[in-house]
């Protein structure tokens, strides 16, 4: 088990006790020498963890300290490893160059061992197909899903046909093809799927949506499914 293996556990360990507890204890818990724990300890509190005791009277970890990027497990870092690359390769350009420097961040934070891991990790995102090219900024729909603002589109159906649509955005679906807008459309009166590179124009309204976004989520994922017809 490599040390930033070792902190993340004690720190979990300590977050379970709400009382002091001794540092024998902590010790059999983790596996460690008792030497090994008070020198973890002194580490955890180097980073800013607000523990407080000390040998023979027991320790507890103070609310608040947020878990740096440096305490991620292995399997947490190559998750997100994974998921990054994943963007890379498949996102819209702002995505892409967020996922990549989301890793550059994160290496930059870790101890030596886990930026080996992170640098030559065998998770691989192979090459999917090619994915319809959005006439629309992708960072616009995200934006008005975030701020739960309605959208003003022109859209094509899958025969070509025009229309004008005011809805409210509530999720991206990313397949690896095309890229989907979950909204509510006020002209249907329902839920639907608007392929975003069918999507010509669109403008973000000042005027935001009566429901939060939150609730048309779970009112969608009743639907179970994305029906199979397009819009």
């Amino acid at each position: 088990m490599s040390r930033s293996e070792r902190l993340f556990d004690l720190l979990q360990v300590l977050r379970r006790h709400r009382r002091p507890v001794s540092g024998k204890v902590l010790a059999e818990e983790l596996g460690v020498s008792i030497r090994t724990l008070y020198r973890d300890i002194a580490s955890l509190q180097a980073l800013g963890a607000t523990i407080e005791g000390e040998p023979g009277v027991g320790y507890v970890l103070k609310p608040g300290f947020l878990l740096p990027p440096l305490m991620f497990p292995p399997e947490e870092i190559e998750a997100i490893v994974l998921g990054s690359r994943w963007v890379a390769a498949r996102g819209d350009e702002r995505l892409k160059s967020a996922a990549k420097g989301a890793l550059a961040r994160l290496a930059a934070v870790l101890p030596p061992d886990l930026r080996d891991e992170l640098e030559v990790s065998p998770l691989l995102v192979g090459p999917g197909a090619n994915i319809a090219a959005d006439r629309v900024d992708a960072a616009l729909l995200r934006k008005a899903i975030r701020t739960e603002h309605k959208l003003d589109l022109t859209y094509r159906d899958a025969r070509g046909t025009s229309s004008q649509r005011t809805v409210w955005p509530v999720a991206l679906g990313y397949f690896d093809q095309v890229r989907l807008l979950i909204a509510w459309c006020e002209r249907r009166e329902a839920f639907r799927h608007f392929r975003t590179d069918r999507i010509d124009h669109a403008e973000m309204l000042d005027e935001r949506y009566p429901k939060r976004r939150r609730v048309l989520e779970k009112e969608w994922r009743k639907l179970e499914k994305i029906p199979a017809r397009d819009i």
